[in-house]
Formats: C-alpha cells, sequence, structure tokens
C-alpha cells in the first residue's frame, strides 16, 4: 500500500489549465519530490492535496481512504508564500502552532528550543518576527512545520531563499526525518537537488505529469545512450558526428547522447584520438535536469537552467 496516491486531478483557473489529469503514488518511508519549472502546476497539485482547492477532478487516497481531515492533523505544511504573524515573538509564534496541532507543554518548549539552537536563532526567542530576515522567517516557518512531529512532511519549495549553509541543514533534518519512517514530499524547480535527495520523483509540465517513479530506475531508463565528461580541449568535431545524437554543456561538464547505446565507448575512442585531454567519462549516466530537456522541450529546459 502507497502512502499517497493522487489520482487524475484537474484543476482549472478560468481557460487556464493548472493542473490535467496528474496521478502518482508517494512509497512509505520515502522523500518524494514534485519537480518541474515555475508555474507548471506544483503548488496548485499541492494546495489540491491538502484540501485547500478542492480539484474539478479525481481525488488523493491516503492509505487506501480518501483524504479527510485527518490527513491535515497528520501532516506538517509549508506553503511556498509563507505565512507568518509578524507581531508574535519567536518563540510564541513556535509554541502557538503546535498548540494548533495539538502539542503542548515542557517536551514541546525544549524541542522549540532545540530547533532553534541548530538554526542558529537560539538568541531571537523574544524577538518579533517582522523583525527576523526573510532567510530567518523562513527557518522558522520550517520549524513550526516538522515541530509537532506529523508523519506526513510537505514542503512547498523549501530551499528557495536560504544561504548554502541553511539549505544543507534543511537538507539534513529532511534526511533525518526520513529515518524515522515519516514520508517527505516536497516541491522544487531546482533539479540538482530532487536528484541528490528523492527515491521517487514526478515531473509535471504545463499542468501534466510526464515522468513518474524511482529515480534509480527512470535514470537508468534515459541514461543508456548518454555520457557525461569533463575535459579539456575542443569537441566542436562532434556537432556533425554520425554517432552523436545531441550535446548539452552544463558549464562543468557536458552530456553527450549516442545514437546507439553501444557507441559510448567508441565515443571514447574518438575523442583521445583528436587530442581531447578527457579528465572524467561516465558512460551510461545522465542528470535529471537533462531527462526534463528531453521530455519538456529546449525551451522549458533552458528555463530551468537559468534559475
Amino acid at each position: 500500500m502507497y502512502a499517497l496516491e493522487v489520482k487524475n486531478l484537474s484543476k482549472s483557473f478560468g481557460t487556464l489549465k493548472a493542473v490535467d489529469n496528474a496521478s502518482f503514488t508517494v512509497p512509505e518511508g520515502s522523500i518524494f519530490g514534485l519537480i518541474g519549472r515555475n508555474g507548471a502546476g506544483k503548488t496548485t497539485t499541492i494546495r489540491m492535496m491538502m484540501n485547500i482547492y478542492m480539484p474539478d477532478g479525481g481525488e488523493v487516497i491516503l492509505r487506501g481512504a480518501k483524504v479527510g481531515q485527518e490527513f491535515k492533523n497528520k501532516v506538517g505544511y509549508l506553503p511556498e508564500e509563507r505565512g507568518l504573524y509578524k507581531k508574535m515573538r519567536v518563540l510564541e509564534t513556535l509554541l502557538y502552532f503546535a498548540e494548533l496541532k495539538g502539542k503542548t507543554g515542557r517536551t514541546v518548549t525544549k524541542k522549540a528550543k532545540e530547533y532553534l539552537e541548530r538554526f542558529d536563532l537560539s538568541n531571537r526567542l523574544q524577538s518579533k518576527v517582522e523583525d527576523l530576515s526573510k532567510g530567518n522567517q523562513q527557518k522558522l516557518q520550517f520549524i513550526t512545520t516538522v515541530l509537532h512531529d506529523p508523519e506526513f512532511i510537505i514542503l512547498d519549495e523549501p530551499f528557495s531563499g536560504l544561504d548554502p549553509i541553511n539549505t544543507n541543514l534543511l537538507k539534513e533534518i529532511i534526511l533525518e526525518k526520513k529515518k524515522e519512517g515519516k514520508v517527505i514530499i516536497f516541491s522544487t524547480h531546482l533539479m540538482d537537488f530532487a536528484e541528490k535527495m528523492c527515491d521517487h520523483i514526478a515531473m509535471i509540465d504545463l499542468g501534466k505529469i510526464i515522468l513518474n517513479g524511482s529515480l534509480s530506475e527512470l535514470k537508468s531508463k534515459f541514461s543508456q545512450k548518454n555520457v557525461s565528461i569533463n575535459y579539456e580541449g575542443d569537441i566542436s568535431f562532434l556537432q556533425k558526428h554520425p554517432i552523436v545524437e545531441k550535446i548539452s554543456d552544463f558549464g562543468n561538464t557536458t552530456g553527450i547522447k549516442v545514437k546507439e547505446p553501444g557507441q559510448t565507448q567508441e565515443l571514447l575512442k574518438i575523442l583521445v584520438q583528436n587530442n581531447v585531454v578527457v579528465k572524467k567519462f561516465d558512460a551510461n549516466d545522465i542528470s535529471l535536469h537533462e531527462i526534463f530537456v528531453e521530455l519538456a522541450g529546449k525551451e522549458a529546459g533552458q528555463e530551468v537552467l537559468n534559475v
């Protein structure tokens, strides 16, 4: 049995089809990524899962039964638009939101202070929310999301606006929650985060799910004719080479797709013969970004690359 099943969800706003017959499954104890470029339909899908938006069609199944109020009691939700009470103080905010989920007393206060310590906010307990930077407000709202120890953690663009240190801390806590058996669902347009963290993904573009399943299996399926290389020299001669189907330059690495699976070693030989210094050559390797470019088209891929 899956933790969650999204079945044929659809939602329109006037003439805009925001989500179009979306279906995917979220396994128990997994980190699940709903990925796609900005405006693809990720937030609308999550809001339907949370019963914030009522779908025009379809349903969400929680462990075999249609989602109802009990799901909200089991979930910690970090929305894309942050929503904190600006005049409240930091510790007061955490305890207030914990109480809304039925958690009160010394234990939750102790836990709140521990989280504040981890996020380097222990000296801001009595600060008003409005006096915090946007990054610190985001850290505070993340703590409100997990403080009541929910079974499900749903994070909409959780890394937006965080510096690298706090991004790593957030990833660390998410992985801890996975080890505790929590189900984590997060949306992102940042493919590298999804690739490093997720067990399963659903890729959405223009409201439609265009890829869905185990990340490792999906990468294996798409990588059979792909090579990732780091090199020194000129590879422009490959542009019109008969065995090369496509070249994608990602700055530090270059992805090359050959026309047949058996041609990857031939590609290496050609590079060496043309005096290209090959520093790294990963056959049958493909990034999530490259998969997205392949499926959603050049324009969609460029949108993600520029984020």
